[in-house]
């Protein structure tokens, strides 16, 4: 282990002296600014490595502010180390092009699959081809009209009726006599997982249950999550590598981490196999059946699909009402708007859970504008097969990787108008003949939160409809209230998904205080306490 360390410590020396030595080499380029200040400076052979290197930790923010600031393009070519180059987009014809146009051209990639492959494996976000083609077919039978019924008036409301509403309630009877605190993203997690694995694998793994139960599963699917995001971005890919070999560092927290998550995930696995051996048929057909019966033997590639699906139904949903909470309480007129839609529906005519939630239009597009603004997956890269240019003139060079910027988007001015920095739902709606509000879709390629074209998100419909259930569930009954301090804007970032920054090795900072107040809408109110550890005073939308 000594000569390990040894080795790893000459190695830094070594790669050290090399970076400032050809820093100082190239000193003479660095008189040559270009005129947009935003774009950062290109050194020989080590691109903008300083640049990469000290925008780590807002790196979503930073390549934000070069697209943004651009007056002519909304596309920018980031110089990595060794003549690698890496393409970012906010431009809506762009995205047309890759996404839909030149479609085959433009495909996860190697890059993509070596830095998510000991995390995802070959699981449908990480694969192409035919791999991808037979996961997305199979899958696609969970998404039907049926199913999707089924998943609201069953599986969401068995979880908001039995266990998210009773633990809210109870913190609120225990704040009567006592301040009670609770991290809502972490709660908000918790029922999005339940959800998933009850629906897509028939397991319910009771992780949102009135002790809020700590998981090594939890901890570790998080760092699995952000430490292979940081292989994919780190500024010198050829040191996660060493570190891998070597076993070392966030390498070795990475291969702990995915031991942990692949436990559970073959256990869900394993218990519906002997479920299948035992059963000649079932009463229901989930996801993960559909795969073990198709015929695909290969334990390992079921697991990476089980992985995937936990990624996808976790993360995203519990990262868009975060952010949904915390804009609605911000904004009276558009909470007061959504209430009064969720109070209109109460079965009054007889119709159904799912019928209902298809007929929330206000509350629909309040949850498209915060997604605008706050995307659960900030970015999307894809690879290029071949040469190619873009449809503004860019030069693609095959292996290149071409990244659509889903937050920046959301804050185009050339998209959204003057406006853009306004939580205003209305821009997604019109009075019909009636004078009721009717909603308006957008182009796909403008607002590309699911995707679009052949790899559009197949959990869309399924993801509002679970949104819209524990929003109408939550306000029916209390009303959320943000107690953050004055100056302090919650903090945006992302790894493979979105997050309210929490700094876990701090502490949590997006608290929920628990107390009773009667209120115009509901009896109960719900403080959330916002202690981020640094207040950020950019980014923050219009109140």
């Amino acid at each position: 282990m000594e000569l390990l360390q040894i080795a790893y410590f000459l190695l830094f020396l070594a790669t050290l002296t090399w970076l400032l030595s050809t820093t100082f080499s190239s000193s003479s380029t660095s008189k040559k600014a270009p005129p947009n200040t935003n774009v950062p400076k290109v050194y020989p052979i080590i691109g903008s490595i300083f640049s990469i290197a000290a925008n780590k930790h807002r790196r979503i923010h930073w390549i934000s502010d070069i697209l943004l600031s651009s007056p002519s393009s909304s596309t920018f070519t980031l110089r990595r180390s060794l003549g690698s180059r890496q393409i970012f987009t906010a431009d809506p014809a762009v995205v047309h092009h890759i996404l839909k146009s030149n479609f085959p051209t433009y495909h996860k990639g190697p890059t993509l699959h070596r830095a998510l492959g000991d995390f995802l494996g070959d699981g449908i976000f990480n694969s192409d081809g035919s791999n991808w083609k037979f996961q997305r077919q199979l899958s696609s039978h969970e998404f039907n009209t049926r199913s999707l019924r089924n998943f609201v008036e069953t599986v969401v409301d068995a979880e908001l009726s039995n266990r998210l509403i009773p633990i809210l309630s109870q913190r609120c009877e225990t704040a009567i006599t006592a301040t009670c605190s609770c991290d809502l993203q972490d709660i908000l997690q918790r029922f999005a997982f339940d959800n998933i694995c009850k629906i897509a694998f028939g397991y319910d793994p009771q992780y949102l249950l009135p002790s809020l139960p700590t998981t090594t599963f939890a901890k570790a699917f998080d760092d699995a999550t952000r430490i292979s995001s940081e292989r994919f971005n780190c500024a010198v890919p050829l040191v996660w590598k060493i570190k891998k070999i070597l076993n070392i560092g966030s390498e070795k927290r990475l291969r702990t981490a995915v031991s942990e998550v692949r436990v559970l995930a073959k256990k869900i696995v394993d218990e519906k196999k002997r479920e299948l051996e035992e059963k000649k048929t079932l009463q229901s057909v989930d996801l993960l059946s559909r795969f073990l019966v198709s015929g695909q033997n290969d334990e390992s590639f079921v697991t990476d699909i089980v992985i995937s699906f936990i990624l996808a139904g976790r993360d995203t949903t519990s990262a868009a009402l975060t952010w949904f909470f915390s804009l609605l309480a911000n904004h009276p007129r558009v909470e007061e708007e959504v209430v009064g839609e969720v109070n209109q529906k109460n079965h009054a005519d007889g119709s159904s859970v799912y019928d209902e939630l298809k007929d929330m239009v206000y509350t629909h597009a309040a949850l498209c504008e915060s997604m605008r603004l706050y995307p659960p997956v900030p970015v999307d890269t894809k690879e290029a097969a071949n040469d190619d240019v873009l449809p503004d003139g860019t030069f693609v060079k095959k292996g290149t990787r071409v990244a659509y910027h889903i937050f920046a988007m959301g804050r185009s001015e050339k998209i959204w108008g003057p406006d853009w920095a306004e939580f205003r739902p209305e821009r997604w709606l019109r009075r019909d003949g009636e004078g009721k509000w009717a909603f308006v879709g957008v182009d796909p390629y403008s607002y590309t939160v699911f995707q679009a074209g052949p790899r559009v998100c197949l959990g869309k419909e399924m993801a509002f409809l679970q949104m819209k259930r524990i929003v109408a569930g939550i306000l029916k009954e209390f009303r959320v209230v943000p107690a953050v301090a004055e100056g302090v804007v919650p903090e945006y970032t992302g790894y493979l998904t979105s997050l309210m920054k929490d700094h876990l090795c701090k502490g949590k900072t997006f608290m929920l205080r628990v107390g009773f107040e009667p209120t115009p809408f509901r009896t109960r109110t719900l403080i959330w306490r916002l202690r981020p550890t640094r207040p950020s005073q950019r980014f923050d939308v219009n109140p």
